[in-house]
Protein backbone atom coordinates (compact mmCIF):
# COMPACT_ATOMS: atom_id res chain seq x y z
CA UNK A 1 0.00 0.00 0.00
CA UNK A 2 1.09 3.56 -1.02
CA UNK A 3 -0.15 6.76 -0.21
CA UNK A 4 -0.20 9.92 -2.08
CA UNK A 5 2.88 11.96 -0.36
CA UNK A 6 4.33 12.05 -3.71
CA UNK A 7 1.86 14.51 -4.75
CA UNK A 8 3.00 17.35 -2.46
CA UNK A 9 5.57 18.93 -0.26
CA UNK A 10 4.16 20.96 2.47
CA UNK A 11 0.88 21.87 3.85
CA UNK A 12 0.84 25.34 4.94
CA UNK A 13 -1.86 26.86 7.24
CA UNK A 14 -2.06 30.18 6.95
CA UNK A 15 -3.71 32.68 9.51
CA UNK A 16 -6.27 30.20 9.93
CA UNK A 17 -9.46 31.77 11.93
CA UNK A 18 -12.30 30.20 13.16
CA UNK A 19 -15.32 32.26 15.10
CA UNK A 20 -18.67 30.85 16.51
CA UNK A 21 -20.81 33.75 16.70
CA UNK A 22 -19.16 36.11 19.31
CA UNK A 23 -16.80 33.64 20.31
CA UNK A 24 -13.04 32.95 19.17
CA UNK A 25 -12.23 29.19 19.00
CA UNK A 26 -8.91 29.84 17.09
CA UNK A 27 -6.82 32.62 16.19
CA UNK A 28 -3.82 33.21 13.75
CA UNK A 29 -3.26 29.52 13.83
CA UNK A 30 0.34 29.60 11.06
CA UNK A 31 1.75 26.31 10.73
CA UNK A 32 4.12 24.87 7.73
CA UNK A 33 4.07 20.66 7.93
CA UNK A 34 6.63 19.04 5.74
CA UNK A 35 5.50 15.48 3.83
CA UNK A 36 6.09 12.85 5.86
CA UNK A 37 6.05 15.02 9.44
CA UNK A 38 4.34 13.51 12.52
CA UNK A 39 2.70 16.62 13.91
CA UNK A 40 0.42 16.83 16.92
CA UNK A 41 -2.22 19.36 18.35
CA UNK A 42 -1.60 19.88 21.73
CA UNK A 43 -3.44 21.89 25.13
CA UNK A 44 -6.11 21.43 27.33
CA UNK A 45 -10.37 20.83 27.02
CA UNK A 46 -11.19 23.55 24.98
CA UNK A 47 -7.81 25.38 23.48
CA UNK A 48 -8.85 24.90 19.74
CA UNK A 49 -6.85 21.85 19.14
CA UNK A 50 -9.84 19.82 17.59
CA UNK A 51 -11.04 22.83 16.18
CA UNK A 52 -7.99 23.30 13.84
CA UNK A 53 -8.16 19.79 12.92
CA UNK A 54 -11.77 20.20 11.98
CA UNK A 55 -11.04 23.14 9.90
CA UNK A 56 -8.15 21.32 7.92
CA UNK A 57 -10.51 18.32 7.39
CA UNK A 58 -13.11 20.56 5.52
CA UNK A 59 -15.58 20.22 8.76
CA UNK A 60 -15.74 23.53 9.64
CA UNK A 61 -15.60 26.57 6.88
CA UNK A 62 -12.41 29.01 7.71
CA UNK A 63 -13.53 32.34 9.57
CA UNK A 64 -10.35 33.93 8.40
CA UNK A 65 -7.03 32.47 6.35
CA UNK A 66 -6.08 29.82 3.88
CA UNK A 67 -4.83 26.16 3.94
CA UNK A 68 -2.64 24.77 1.15
CA UNK A 69 -1.17 21.25 -0.07
CA UNK A 70 1.29 21.95 -2.28
CA UNK A 71 0.20 24.28 -5.08
CA UNK A 72 -3.06 23.39 -4.33
CA UNK A 73 -5.71 25.53 -1.65
CA UNK A 74 -7.95 22.96 -0.16
CA UNK A 75 -9.97 24.99 2.16
CA UNK A 76 -12.42 26.05 -0.41
CA UNK A 77 -12.56 22.41 -1.93
CA UNK A 78 -15.18 20.24 0.50
CA UNK A 79 -13.95 17.42 2.85
CA UNK A 80 -14.10 14.81 0.03
CA UNK A 81 -12.45 16.50 -2.18
CA UNK A 82 -9.36 16.96 0.15
CA UNK A 83 -7.91 13.71 -0.46
CA UNK A 84 -7.29 13.47 4.18
CA UNK A 85 -7.78 10.58 5.73
CA UNK A 86 -9.83 11.13 9.40
CA UNK A 87 -10.05 8.96 12.26
CA UNK A 88 -12.53 10.12 14.84
CA UNK A 89 -12.69 9.51 18.69
CA UNK A 90 -15.70 7.69 18.39
CA UNK A 91 -14.33 5.26 15.77
CA UNK A 92 -17.77 6.38 14.05
CA UNK A 93 -17.28 2.57 12.57
CA UNK A 94 -21.07 1.53 10.87
CA UNK A 95 -22.36 -1.09 12.92
CA UNK A 96 -24.12 -3.20 10.79
CA UNK A 97 -21.76 -3.44 8.23
CA UNK A 98 -18.61 -6.00 8.53
CA UNK A 99 -14.86 -5.76 9.40
CA UNK A 100 -14.02 -5.59 5.94
CA UNK A 101 -16.91 -3.28 4.25
CA UNK A 102 -16.08 -1.19 7.11
CA UNK A 103 -12.67 -0.60 5.74
CA UNK A 104 -14.16 -0.61 1.95
CA UNK A 105 -16.94 1.33 1.96
CA UNK A 106 -14.36 4.66 1.20
CA UNK A 107 -13.02 3.42 -1.49
CA UNK A 108 -16.91 1.78 -2.76
CA UNK A 109 -17.62 5.58 -2.60
CA UNK A 110 -14.52 6.54 -4.46
CA UNK A 111 -16.03 4.31 -7.60
CA UNK A 112 -12.43 1.75 -7.15
CA UNK A 113 -13.41 -1.05 -8.57
CA UNK A 114 -13.94 -4.78 -7.47
CA UNK A 115 -10.83 -6.06 -7.57
CA UNK A 116 -8.95 -3.32 -6.81
CA UNK A 117 -11.20 -2.87 -3.59
CA UNK A 118 -10.66 -6.31 -2.22
CA UNK A 119 -6.75 -5.97 -2.58
CA UNK A 120 -6.38 -3.04 -0.78
CA UNK A 121 -8.58 -3.95 2.04
CA UNK A 122 -6.56 -7.26 2.20
CA UNK A 123 -3.75 -5.15 2.46
CA UNK A 124 -4.84 -2.38 5.12
CA UNK A 125 -6.24 -5.51 7.38
CA UNK A 126 -2.67 -6.93 7.55
CA UNK A 127 -1.53 -3.45 7.89
CA UNK A 128 -3.73 -3.49 11.21
CA UNK A 129 -3.31 -7.23 12.52
CA UNK A 130 -7.13 -7.87 11.83
CA UNK A 131 -6.93 -10.50 8.51
CA UNK A 132 -8.66 -12.98 11.29
CA UNK A 133 -11.17 -9.92 11.73
CA UNK A 134 -12.41 -9.45 8.52
CA UNK A 135 -15.95 -10.59 8.51
CA UNK A 136 -16.75 -9.69 11.96
CA UNK A 137 -19.19 -6.86 13.36
CA UNK A 138 -17.76 -4.13 15.26
CA UNK A 139 -19.73 -4.68 18.09
CA UNK A 140 -17.61 -7.82 18.30
CA UNK A 141 -14.12 -6.57 18.59
CA UNK A 142 -12.60 -5.02 21.54
CA UNK A 143 -12.15 -1.31 21.77
CA UNK A 144 -8.55 -1.54 20.33
CA UNK A 145 -9.48 -3.65 17.45
CA UNK A 146 -12.34 -1.28 16.32
CA UNK A 147 -9.73 1.42 16.18
CA UNK A 148 -7.73 -0.76 14.11
CA UNK A 149 -10.42 -0.63 11.74
CA UNK A 150 -10.91 2.55 11.92
CA UNK A 151 -7.40 3.09 11.06
CA UNK A 152 -7.50 0.81 8.28
CA UNK A 153 -10.84 2.96 6.90
CA UNK A 154 -8.33 6.22 6.84
CA UNK A 155 -5.52 4.92 5.20
CA UNK A 156 -7.15 2.38 2.68
CA UNK A 157 -7.85 5.12 0.46
CA UNK A 158 -3.80 5.85 0.36
CA UNK A 159 -5.05 9.36 1.53
CA UNK A 160 -2.30 12.43 1.10
CA UNK A 161 -2.83 13.67 5.10
CA UNK A 162 -3.94 11.45 7.69
CA UNK A 163 -5.90 13.02 10.89
CA UNK A 164 -6.60 11.60 13.89
CA UNK A 165 -8.54 13.23 17.02
CA UNK A 166 -7.94 12.07 20.17
CA UNK A 167 -8.13 8.49 18.30
CA UNK A 168 -7.02 6.41 22.23
CA UNK A 169 -8.81 8.37 24.67
CA UNK A 170 -11.84 5.68 24.94
CA UNK A 171 -8.93 3.04 25.15
CA UNK A 172 -7.43 1.64 28.43
CA UNK A 173 -3.74 2.07 29.74
CA UNK A 174 -2.78 -0.93 27.98
CA UNK A 175 -4.39 -0.61 24.88
CA UNK A 176 -3.32 3.27 24.50
CA UNK A 177 0.25 2.10 24.98
CA UNK A 178 0.00 -1.01 22.10
CA UNK A 179 -1.74 1.68 19.82
CA UNK A 180 1.01 4.37 20.14
CA UNK A 181 2.97 2.09 19.12
CA UNK A 182 0.76 1.01 16.31
CA UNK A 183 0.38 4.06 14.83
CA UNK A 184 3.44 5.34 14.55
CA UNK A 185 4.49 2.25 12.77
CA UNK A 186 1.78 2.88 10.17
CA UNK A 187 3.20 5.99 9.72
CA UNK A 188 7.05 5.01 9.13
CA UNK A 189 5.45 2.03 7.02
CA UNK A 190 3.42 4.06 4.98
CA UNK A 191 5.54 7.04 4.62
CA UNK A 192 2.05 9.06 5.55
CA UNK A 193 1.83 12.75 6.75
CA UNK A 194 -0.49 12.41 9.71
CA UNK A 195 -1.95 15.63 12.04
CA UNK A 196 -2.91 14.12 15.50
CA UNK A 197 -4.73 16.01 18.09
CA UNK A 198 -4.55 15.05 22.44
CA UNK A 199 -4.56 16.49 25.21
CA UNK A 200 -2.04 13.98 26.81
CA UNK A 201 1.18 15.07 26.69
CA UNK A 202 3.19 12.05 27.09
CA UNK A 203 1.18 10.28 23.94
CA UNK A 204 2.48 13.84 21.76
CA UNK A 205 5.91 13.33 23.17
CA UNK A 206 6.30 9.36 22.45
CA UNK A 207 4.62 10.15 18.77
CA UNK A 208 5.12 13.44 16.92
CA UNK A 209 8.35 15.15 14.99
CA UNK A 210 6.73 18.46 16.26
CA UNK A 211 4.21 19.78 18.80
CA UNK A 212 2.02 22.74 18.72
CA UNK A 213 0.80 23.60 21.98
CA UNK A 214 -2.41 25.67 22.01
CA UNK A 215 -4.65 27.81 24.88
CA UNK A 216 -7.28 29.98 24.36
CA UNK A 217 -7.27 29.33 20.63
CA UNK A 218 -3.71 31.06 19.81
CA UNK A 219 -0.30 28.98 19.63
CA UNK A 220 1.91 28.79 22.47
CA UNK A 221 4.55 27.19 21.00
CA UNK A 222 5.47 24.63 17.93
CA UNK A 223 9.01 22.65 18.44
CA UNK A 224 10.35 19.37 18.60
CA UNK A 225 9.46 17.17 22.00
CA UNK A 226 12.80 17.90 23.35
CA UNK A 227 12.30 21.56 22.71
CA UNK A 228 8.76 21.97 24.26
CA UNK A 229 9.72 19.46 27.07
CA UNK A 230 13.15 21.09 28.30
CA UNK A 231 12.60 24.78 27.04
CA UNK A 232 8.57 25.41 27.31
CA UNK A 233 8.23 29.19 25.83
CA UNK A 234 5.78 30.56 28.75
CA UNK A 235 4.53 29.47 31.77
CA UNK A 236 1.44 28.09 30.71
CA UNK A 237 3.33 25.87 27.69
CA UNK A 238 5.43 24.74 31.63
CA UNK A 239 2.40 23.92 33.05
CA UNK A 240 0.91 21.61 30.49
CA UNK A 241 4.43 20.20 29.83
CA UNK A 242 4.29 18.58 33.33
CA UNK A 243 6.22 21.73 35.47
CA UNK A 244 3.30 21.28 38.66
CA UNK A 245 5.07 23.33 40.64
CA UNK A 246 3.93 26.74 39.55
CA UNK A 247 4.53 29.43 42.09
CA UNK A 248 3.78 32.98 41.88
CA UNK A 249 6.76 34.80 43.04
CA UNK A 250 8.19 38.58 43.19
CA UNK A 251 11.55 39.10 41.69
CA UNK A 252 14.06 40.62 44.45
CA UNK A 253 17.14 41.38 42.03
CA UNK A 254 19.75 39.73 39.35
CA UNK A 255 21.11 36.93 40.69
CA UNK A 256 24.66 36.69 38.67
CA UNK A 257 24.19 38.80 35.81
CA UNK A 258 23.65 35.64 33.59
CA UNK A 259 20.00 35.29 33.54
CA UNK A 260 19.57 34.15 36.90
CA UNK A 261 16.97 36.23 39.22
CA UNK A 262 16.38 36.18 42.96
CA UNK A 263 12.94 35.27 43.53
CA UNK A 264 10.75 35.51 46.63
CA UNK A 265 7.73 33.47 47.01
CA UNK A 266 6.18 33.73 50.92
CA UNK A 267 8.49 31.85 52.81
CA UNK A 268 10.82 30.88 50.01
CA UNK A 269 13.67 32.34 48.41
CA UNK A 270 15.26 31.02 45.10
CA UNK A 271 17.05 31.29 42.25
CA UNK A 272 15.71 30.54 39.14
CA UNK A 273 16.34 31.23 35.37
CA UNK A 274 14.71 33.65 33.94
CA UNK A 275 13.17 32.58 30.28
CA UNK A 276 11.84 36.17 29.82
CA UNK A 277 13.25 39.25 30.68
CA UNK A 278 11.77 40.76 34.29
CA UNK A 279 12.44 43.28 36.50
CA UNK A 280 12.85 43.83 40.57
CA UNK A 281 9.65 44.16 41.90
CA UNK A 282 8.25 42.26 39.13
CA UNK A 283 5.52 39.48 39.41
CA UNK A 284 6.75 36.35 38.09
CA UNK A 285 5.66 32.69 37.59
CA UNK A 286 8.46 29.92 38.76
CA UNK A 287 7.64 26.97 37.29
CA UNK A 288 9.41 23.39 38.44
CA UNK A 289 9.31 19.88 37.49
CA UNK A 290 8.65 17.34 40.48
CA UNK A 291 11.57 15.63 38.69
CA UNK A 292 13.61 18.17 39.32
CA UNK A 293 13.21 19.03 42.89
CA UNK A 294 15.97 16.31 45.01
CA UNK A 295 14.44 15.18 48.76
CA UNK A 296 16.32 14.46 50.94
CA UNK A 297 16.22 13.40 54.80
CA UNK A 298 16.79 16.34 56.90
CA UNK A 299 19.50 14.18 59.49
CA UNK A 300 21.29 13.21 56.33
CA UNK A 301 21.93 16.67 54.06
CA UNK A 302 23.63 19.36 55.17
CA UNK A 303 21.42 22.82 54.73
CA UNK A 304 22.51 24.39 50.90
CA UNK A 305 22.70 28.25 51.19
CA UNK A 306 20.79 28.40 48.06
CA UNK A 307 17.33 26.73 46.42
CA UNK A 308 17.22 24.58 49.69
CA UNK A 309 13.62 24.36 50.78
CA UNK A 310 12.37 23.15 53.99
CA UNK A 311 9.31 21.01 54.05
CA UNK A 312 7.14 18.01 55.76
CA UNK A 313 5.99 14.89 54.29
CA UNK A 314 2.24 14.76 53.43
CA UNK A 315 1.48 11.67 50.64
CA UNK A 316 3.53 9.10 49.48
CA UNK A 317 2.18 6.96 46.70
CA UNK A 318 4.50 4.31 45.38
CA UNK A 319 4.07 4.63 41.04
CA UNK A 320 6.70 1.40 40.36
CA UNK A 321 9.90 3.29 38.95
CA UNK A 322 9.46 6.07 41.25
CA UNK A 323 7.61 7.56 44.67
CA UNK A 324 5.47 10.34 44.08
CA UNK A 325 5.54 12.48 47.03
CA UNK A 326 3.80 15.89 48.21
CA UNK A 327 5.02 17.52 50.57
CA UNK A 328 4.13 21.39 52.45
CA UNK A 329 6.78 23.92 53.61
CA UNK A 330 6.50 26.12 56.27
CA UNK A 331 4.72 28.49 54.70
CA UNK A 332 1.77 25.85 54.01
CA UNK A 333 2.78 25.88 50.21
CA UNK A 334 1.86 22.37 49.01
CA UNK A 335 4.93 21.13 46.85
CA UNK A 336 5.10 18.03 44.13
CA UNK A 337 8.06 15.96 44.04
CA UNK A 338 9.37 12.47 42.89
CA UNK A 339 11.92 10.55 44.45
CA UNK A 340 13.91 7.65 44.43
CA UNK A 341 13.14 6.39 47.74
CA UNK A 342 9.88 6.57 49.89
CA UNK A 343 10.42 9.12 52.99
CA UNK A 344 7.96 8.50 55.83
CA UNK A 345 4.80 10.39 56.25
CA UNK A 346 5.16 13.39 58.56
CA UNK A 347 8.72 13.43 58.37
CA UNK A 348 10.77 17.10 57.67
CA UNK A 349 12.96 16.62 54.56
CA UNK A 350 14.76 19.26 52.34
CA UNK A 351 14.56 20.07 48.93
CA UNK A 352 16.79 21.16 46.09
CA UNK A 353 16.63 22.41 43.19
CA UNK A 354 19.30 23.62 40.30
CA UNK A 355 18.53 26.96 39.81
CA UNK A 356 18.60 26.06 35.82
CA UNK A 357 15.83 23.95 36.45
CA UNK A 358 14.05 26.20 38.21
CA UNK A 359 12.84 28.06 35.52
CA UNK A 360 11.10 31.61 35.93
CA UNK A 361 8.90 33.29 33.40
CA UNK A 362 6.84 36.63 33.24
CA UNK A 363 3.29 36.32 34.57
CA UNK A 364 1.37 38.05 31.73
CA UNK A 365 3.19 36.20 28.88
CA UNK A 366 0.34 34.33 27.43
CA UNK A 367 0.38 34.93 23.70
CA UNK A 368 1.83 33.30 20.68
CA UNK A 369 4.89 32.66 20.58
CA UNK A 370 6.57 29.65 18.02
CA UNK A 371 9.55 27.94 18.22
CA UNK A 372 11.00 26.39 14.50
CA UNK A 373 7.61 26.48 13.00
CA UNK A 374 9.16 26.07 9.71
CA UNK A 375 11.75 23.91 10.56
CA UNK A 376 10.92 20.42 9.91
CA UNK A 377 12.08 17.27 11.42
CA UNK A 378 13.16 14.51 9.02
CA UNK A 379 10.04 11.73 9.35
Amino acid sequence: MTTSAEEFDTIRIENVGRRFGGTTALQGFDLTVQRGEFIALLGPSGCGKSTALNCLAGLLPLTDGSIHVGDQRVDVLPPEKRDFGMVFQSYALFPHLTVEKNVAFGLQMRGVSRSETARRVAEALRLVRLEDQAKKLPGQLSGGQQQRVAIARAVVIEPRVVLMDEPLSNLDAKLRLEMRTEIRRLHQTLGLTTVYVTHDQEEALSLADRLVVLRAGRVQQIGTPQELHDNPANWHVADFMGYRNLLEATVSADADGQGRVRIRADDLELVGTAVNPTAAGETVRLAVRPTDLVVQTSQSAAASPVNTIAADVEIVEYQGRDYAVEVRTTGGRTLHVRSDHAPEVGTKVLLTVDPSRALVYQEDLDTATTVAHDTAVPA
